[in-house]
């Protein structure tokens, strides 16, 4: 039952048994009438209350109505005598229509003030829609001046670095054959070799984070990129006593993409979260297609992100690694965004840490 229901009920029971106790009590009890006269206002007022100016004149009008035929036929219908319950009657009148139209316009002043405060948070919830927006584009240009002064970098270190690198490497390979393996100047020779490597991986690295690299999209399957992931960090993984795992899915994850530079970004992550992970730990990867495109989640059970380090792990060279170059997420997030795609970390230091990369269809890329 509806609460306007049971509430008009409330009223016409208490009308009728205050207009009962009138017609069932002796006329000589005046004390007993006068009281019960006096009862009425609850009704007219409460029906005021609940509905307004039609609902408190409704009911005073029902209550002459039930109490006109007590005074007209039971006080004998004495106007002189009797007049003052016909203007009792008329105060029930004023009463409610009085009663009713304050208490109207007090709850229309409510639902304005009400429709206000939903005006102010939707107001307030545009600003700060908008101050995000101008915070992330802000972040962008900040981001787009790094890249500009890293673009300016790179010509620089690929012609100063990396021709000395090839040349060092060169002249290292061919020293290196005047040696035998376990010969103490032989393994120095490996050594500078390996570091030579090294150092190349990381101009090549600034190089692609420098650089805008086209992309050559193309009809790419995601899962195909996972396995093959999967497969070039088996040994790795074994080697480090951990559990890598792709779950098992019978779809394909087709997209228009770059699946080289794709198994680049899922590599970057992937070895992230090996590194991250202990002995006997898990690294786990998914992927889920959902309305708009693919989510794919890699998740482990490793040391985690901490708090503050967290809004640092995409800037250029910035890395909590002895050996790490500070690159490689950077480069990452650059890949999936020149996908159309976003990149999100969820971490838990001490217990783990989620990487999902979301890739859009082709039907959603704008």
């Amino acid at each position: 039952m509806k609460p306007s229901t049971m509430r008009v009920g409330l009223l016409g029971i208490s009308i009728l048994g205050i207009s009962l106790l009138h017609y069932l009590t002796p006329l000589h009890l005046h004390y007993l009438h006068d009281i019960f006269q006096r009862l009425y206002y609850l009704p007219i007022i409460l029906a005021a209350l609940w509905f307004g100016f039609r609902g408190g004149l409704c009911c005073a009008l029902a209550i002459s109505m039930a109490y006109a035929p007590h005074i007209l036929f039971q006080w004998g219908g004495g106007l002189t005598m009797e007049m003052e319950k016909y203007l009792e009657i008329v105060m029930y009148n004023v009463v409610g229509a009085v009663t009713g139209l304050l208490a109207q316009r007090e709850r229309e002043r409510s639902l304005e003030l009400q429709r206000t405060a939903e005006g102010l948070v939707e107001s307030y919830s545009k600003l700060q829609t908008q101050s995000e927006r101008i915070i992330m584009i802000e972040e962008q240009l900040r981001r787009s001046e790094k890249l500009s002064t890293l673009g300016e970098m790179a010509a620089v270190l690929a012609h100063e670095i990396r021709n000395p690198l090839g040349s060092i490497r060169g002249t290292a390979e061919i020293l290196r054959d005047d040696y035998r393996p376990g010969e103490p100047k032989y393994e120095f020779i490996e050594i500078q070799i390996k570091e030579t490597e090294r150092l190349n991986h990381v101009v090549e690295d600034f190089l692609r984070m420098a650089r805008q690299q086209p992309m050559a999209l193309r009809d790419c399957s995601i899962r195909e990129e996972l396995e093959t992931i999967v497969t070039l960090v088996a040994k790795d993984a074994q080697n480090r006593g951990i559990s890598l795992r792709l779950e098992p899915n019978t779809e394909q994850a087709l997209i228009k993409g770059d699946g080289e530079k794709l198994r680049q970004a899922f590599l970057n992550i992937v070895i992230n979260a090996l590194q991250a992970t202990p002995s006997g730990g898990s690294v786990r990867i998914d992927c889920q297609r959902n309305e708009s495109g693919y989510e794919i989640r890699f998740i482990d059970n490793g040391s985690g992100i901490k708090t503050n380090e967290r809004t640092k792990i995409f800037e250029p060279f910035y890395t909590t690694k002895p050996n790490g170059t500070g690159l490689g997420l950077a480069v990452t997030r650059k890949i999936i965004e020149g996908h159309y795609g976003s990149l999100e970390i969820e971490s838990d230091p001490g217990k783990g840490t989620t990487v999902s990369v979301k890739l859009p269809l082709q039907e959603h890329i704008p």
